[in-house]
C-alpha cells in the first residue's frame, strides 16, 4: 500500500494570506469563559503545510506583519517544513478569524478579522513574480483571495497570468466564502471565471461551478457532479480534473463524506466514509485537497489520489488545528483500514 515514488524535484508554490484562528476552548461560545486557543491558518497554506508533511517540496507566497505575530505564523510553517522564505513582511495588521466549534445541533460559526491585513493591502505590484516562482512546478489558489476586495482579487488575477506566462500549472479551489464577498462590490462569477480558465485542476462541487457558469444544473447525486464537470470542462478548455468531496451532515459530531475526482474521459468515486466523534472540520477540504495534489504529484493515477485525498480529509477531522499534519505512513493506514492502535 506504501508510495516508495520520489515526489518531482520542483515545489509547489502556495499563495494566499497566512491566518491566525483564535476559538473558544471546547465547544463553548466565544469568549464564554474569557479564553481563546490560537492556531495558524489559511487555506492555501494549510495546503503546502499537508504536502510538506506527506513529503513534497512546498514554498509560501504571502505578506505578513513585521511583529511576533507574523514572526510566529511564517515560523509555523517553517516548523512543518514549508520555505517560508517567499512570506515578506509589509506594513498592515494580521489577519485573524475567530470560531466557536458547533456542539450537537448547534452549527460552527465563523466570524472574520481580516481589515487592514499586511496581504490585504497588497496590490499586484508589492510581488515579484519571476522571483516568487523561480523552481515552483505548480501555483496553488483559492477563491479566498480574490474575495478579500479589489486589490487582492487583482493580484490573484496577476499570480495566475505570472504563472500562465510560465508554463506552470494552476490548481485553485473554489473555497467561496459569501461572507467575505459580500463586504464589497464585486462580481464573484466573472472574476473566478478568469482565475479558473487558467487552471487544469479544479476543488470544486457542483455548486462552484453553477456559481462559475450562472447557471443550475439539473439532477441529484453523482449524476449531478457528472453533469457539472462536463459543464465546467466545455466552459474551460485547460481544465483536465475536477476534484470534490460530498458531505453529508448527521450532527454535529458525525458526518459522512467521500471524494471523487472527474477528468474530460470519465470519473472515479470513493466509499462513503463515515467520520465520528469530529474534534474540529475546519481544513478538511485543504486536507482533501493536498491528499489528492499528493496521489497525482506521484503518478499515482486519478482512483489512489481520490482515495488519498478522502484520507487525508477524514484524518484531518481528528485533529485540533487548520493544517493537516499527517504523513504518509497514517494515510497508507487509513487506506488499508487499520484503525486499531499502531505500536
Amino acid at each position: 500500500m506504501g508510495d516508495h515514488r520520489a515526489p518531482p524535484s520542483g515545489h509547489v508554490a502556495c499563495f494566499g494570506e497566512l491566518l491566525l484562528r483564535l476559538s473558544a476552548p471546547g465547544r463553548e461560545l466565544l469568549l464564554q469563559s474569557g479564553r481563546l486557543d490560537v492556531h495558524v491558518g489559511g487555506a492555501e497554506a494549510n495546503v503546502a503545510i499537508g504536502l510538506a508533511r506527506l513529503g513534497h517540496r512546498t514554498a509560501m507566497i504571502g505578506r505578513v506583519p513585521d511583529n511576533p505575530l507574523g514572526e510566529a505564523a511564517a515560523g509555523f510553517l517553517r516548523r512543518h517544513g514549508v520555505d517560508a522564505s517567499r512570506v515578506a513582511t509589509a506594513p498592515g495588521r494580521m489577519g485573524l478569524y475567530f470560531l466557536s466549534t458547533g456542539a450537537g445541533l448547534r452549527a460552527s460559526a465563523i466570524t472574520y478579522d481580516r481589515e487592514g491585513s499586511s496581504f490585504a493591502l497588497a496590490g499586484p505590484d508589492d510581488f515579484d513574480w519571476t522571483a516568487l516562482l523561480e523552481g515552483a512546478d505548480r501555483l496553488h489558489l483559492s477563491g479566498i483571495t480574490p474575495a478579500l476586495g479589489p486589490r487582492s482579487a487583482a493580484v490573484a488575477e496577476a499570480a495566475a497570468e505570472a504563472a500562465a506566462a510560465r508554463a506552470i500549472p494552476l490548481s485553485f479551489d473554489g473555497n467561496y466564502r459569501a461572507n467575505l464577498w459580500e463586504r464589497w462590490d464585486g462580481d464573484p462569477p466573472s472574476i473566478l471565471r478568469r482565475l479558473v480558465e487558467k487552471a487544469d485542476i479544479l476543488f470544486g462541487n457542483h455548486r462552484d461551478v453553477a456559481l462559475l457558469l450562472g447557471r443550475s444544473l439539473e439532477g441529484e447525486g453523482e449524476a449531478r457532479r457528472r453533469a457539472a464537470a462536463e459543464a465546467a470542462f466545455a466552459a474551460f478548455p485547460k481544465l483536465e480534473l475536477i476534484a470534490s468531496t460530498a458531505r453529508h451532515l448527521v450532527d454535529a459530531d458525525t458526518h459522512r463524506l467521500s471524494g471523487r475526482i472527474d477528468t474530460r474521459d470519465g470519473a472515479v468515486q470513493t466509499e462513503e466514509v463515515t467520520i465520528p466523534g469530529i474534534v474540529d472540520r475546519i481544513g478538511a477540504g485543504d486536507a482533501f485537497a493536498a491528499g489528492v495534489l499528493h496521489g497525482l504529484r506521484l503518478g499515482r493515477g486519478i482512483d489512489w489520489a481520490a482515495r488519498a485525498g478522502l484520507a487525508l480529509a477524514c484524518l484531518k477531522h481528528s485533529l485540533p488545528g487548520d493544517a493537516s499534519l499527517f504523513g504518509t505512513g497514517e494515510v497508507d493506514a487509513f487506506m488499508a483500514g487499520q484503525l486499531d492502535v499502531r505500536r
